[in-house]
């Protein structure tokens, strides 16, 4: 583990953090002096439509993308400023899932589980095969050790990969379009097993998500990006009664056109 220590109870935040992508005289600014904190030990749903920086946001996280300006902290630490190691040992504090769940089609599910800890642990084989049995349990994959991925079900890779995600016991996890291809009822599963299992580890989760409103329900913390610009709520119904236009389009959009309508003013004609 990194011996970075933990600054407040704010385990990620972004300080006037600009990105833009392109040409110089063709500039498109997916982040515009944005600034928000994550807390420590709760969910944070990121959302917005296709192009807004949704990803963007978990690739500065990562350090995979610097910022033009402004400053990306991670447990207080600015990330754009570390060099290569400090920034390796940063990660180990980070599980991620993939969209795709990324799991190696030549390993079977144990294999693919036991790689973070073959690669960065010194843990002898017998450790790992109990750490790895431990997880299985806990995700109920227990007797699918043996399957590859292709054997397996929508709904089973996204277990295959919390678990691999979770085996270093990473302090926050960032979940990139986690349901993507799942049904609805799948969908469902999989969001109560990600509630059980960030409020049985108690890990900062991130997600990513353009499943709305449904990973809402997830959410302690929900930001909403649009053309470079970011809201923050603690919850749905704040984004329901907001009366910015583009908040209120986005819920219509989104959550179904049921919503209250905000009072019109009177005004004098």
């Amino acid at each position: 583990m990194s011996d970075l220590s933990p600054a407040s109870e704010t385990a990620i935040e972004f300080d006037q953090v600009c990105k833009s992508f392109g040409l110089r005289s063709r500039k498109h600014m997916v982040l515009n002096h944005i600034s928000f904190s994550i807390p420590r030990g709760k969910t944070t749903v990121i959302a917005g439509g296709s192009g807004q920086g949704k990803s963007v946001i978990l690739k500065l996280i990562l350090g995979l993308l610097s910022p033009d300006s402004g400053r990306v902290l991670v447990e207080g630490v600015n990330v754009p400023s570390l060099g290569k190691r400090e920034l390796r040992r940063l990660r180990t504090r980070f599980g991620v899932l993939f969209q795709g769940s990324a799991l190696f089609d030549s390993l079977n599910v144990f294999e693919n589980i036991a790689l973070p800890l073959r690669e960065r642990t010194k843990m002898s084989e017998d450790e790992i095969r109990e750490k790895v049995l431990a997880t299985l349990d806990q995700l109920e994959l227990t007797g699918h050790d043996e399957k590859y991925p292709a054997q397996l079900s929508g709904g089973m890779k996204k277990r295959v990969g919390l678990a691999r995600a979770l085996q270093l016991e990473p302090e926050i996890v960032l979940f990139d379009e986690p349901t993507t291809g799942l049904d609805p009822v799948m969908t469902q599963e999989i969001y109560h097993l990600f509630d059980r299992m960030q409020k049985r580890l108690g890990y900062t989760a991130v997600i990513v998500s353009h499943d709305i409103p449904g990973v809402f329900d997830l959410a302690d913390q929900i930001i909403l990006l649009n053309k470079g610009e970011v809201d923050v709520f603690a919850d749905s119904s704040e984004i329901i009664h907001s009366k910015k236009p583009y908040i209120r389009e986005f819920a219509e959009m989104t959550m179904g056109e049921s919503l209250p309508r905000p009072e019109k003013e009177n005004c004098l004609t």
